[in-house]
């Protein structure tokens, strides 16, 4: 995974609450066997409505998404933050997210970005009105900058999920940050133990 230091962009407002996984990825997308691709099942139910805020023409080439309250919510598939991800959001910004979903999306680098109820109903409105506001997410500051709307907000992010973000550690790469301990390991197990190859 690539390193997530700051993302600076566009946004679409997705003012709903209670987005849950089989929304943002709908179950017949689930048949994938491969981890791309998903971007084009992302809230496809609701694209079939020529209405619908992902169809408008003014939010093309966006990289953050702002929704309402308990985003991500429902089951725990991975797809959800794959889709997202695939279709080019690289940060969403809610009043609050389902824990599964959110350590899902820290996984990949997806940067999921906690505000106040009143802060995003600000970037909803804002965005709403003017697609080409523009959003700046500071990973290591933790902050959220959007100066014609006066909002310069802090999120909360753990240090171990920064530390993630920053480096660009997925699962693997966390684990390939200790080879030398896991070779010393496997060196000292009796013979007849199975063996790790690779």
């Amino acid at each position: 995974m690539q390193a997530v230091r700051e993302v600076v962009g566009t946004a679409v407002p997705l003012d709903r609450a209670d987005v849950d996984t089989d929304q943002i990825i709908p179950a017949e997308w689930l048949k994938r066997v491969e981890r791309t691709g998903f971007g084009a099942g992302l809230f496809s139910s609701w694209r079939k409505d020529p209405d619908f805020v992902l169809n408008d023409p003014r939010y093309d080439g966006a990289s953050i998404l702002v929704a309402g309250p308990n985003f991500g919510c429902g089951s725990s598939r991975e797809h959800a933050p794959w889709a997202l991800e695939d279709y080019g959001f690289r940060a969403v910004i809610a009043p609050s997210f389902a824990d599964i979903f959110r350590g899902n999306s820290a996984k990949i680098g997806l940067l999921t970005v906690e505000l106040p109820a009143d802060e995003v109903r600000a970037l909803l409105d804002g965005v709403g009105h003017d697609p080409t506001l523009e959003i700046t997410i500071d990973v290591e500051r933790r902050t959220v900058v959007v100066p014609e709307l006066g909002i310069e907000g802090s999120f909360a992010l753990d240090d171990f999920a920064q530390h993630r973000l920053l480096n660009g550690l997925d699962d693997i790469g966390l684990t390939e940050q200790h080879t030398e301990e896991i070779a010393a390991f496997e060196a000292g197990r009796p013979d007849w133990y199975p063996r790790l190859t690779g």
